[in-house]
C-alpha cells in the first residue's frame, strides 16, 4: 500500500518571486508555521541537502529529518526525497509552478509509504498531509502575496 497527495493553490504574485521565496529553504521557518529548523547542510549545484524539524508535538517530541531537493529554475519544478525517512519507508515530493491568468499555481505532489510501526498508516498520513498542506499553502499564499504587493 502507499499514500499519495496532490494539492495546489493560486498565488497572485509574479512567478519569479513565488519561485524565489518558496525555494529559499533557510527562510522556511518564517514561511511555514510548522518548521522550527530549516538548515541547508550541503549544496551541489541546484541540489540541496537540508535538515527540517517541526515544533514540538503535544507530547513534546520534535520530529526531524534530512531531505534532498533539486530545483529546476527553467521548468519551475522541484524534486525532493527524504534521506532520513523516519516513520516513512519512502517520501518523494514534486513541486510545480505554473503561470495562469489568475496567478501562479503552486502544486505539491507527495508519494510515500509508512513503516509498519509508524503512528499512522498510509490512509491516516494521507489525511494528515492533505489537511496540513492546505493550511501551509494558505499561509504561504497570504505571506507571499502581501510581500509582493509591498514590493511594488
Amino acid at each position: 500500500m502507499s499514500g499519495h497527495t496532490d494539492n495546489s493553490i493560486i498565488i497572485d504574485a509574479p512567478l519569479d518571486y513565488v519561485w524565489e521565496r518558496t525555494n529559499d529553504i533557510e527562510a522556511w521557518t518564517e514561511l511555514f508555521s510548522e518548521y522550527s529548523i530549516a538548515e541547508i547542510t550541503e549544496q551541489r549545484g541546484n541540489t540541496f541537502r537540508f535538515k527540517l524539524a517541526l515544533h514540538p508535538d503535544e507530547t513534546g517530541k520534535v520530529w526531524s529529518w534530512v531531505s534532498e531537493r533539486t530545483i529546476d529554475p527553467e521548468t519551475h519544478t522541484v524534486r525532493s526525497a527524504r534521506v532520513e525517512t523516519g516513520v516513512f519507508k519512502y517520501m518523494a515530493l514534486f513541486w510545480e509552478y505554473t503561470q495562469t491568468d489568475e496567478g501562479v499555481r503552486m502544486r505539491w505532489v507527495q508519494d510515500f509509504e509508512m513503516k509498519p510501526w509508524a503512528p499512522l498508516d498510509d490512509a491516516g498520513m494521507t489525511e494528515r498531509l492533505n489537511t496540513n498542506t492546505a493550511v501551509q499553502m494558505q499561509l504561504i499564499k497570504d505571506k507571499v502575496e502581501a510581500e509582493a504587493k509591498a514590493r511594488v
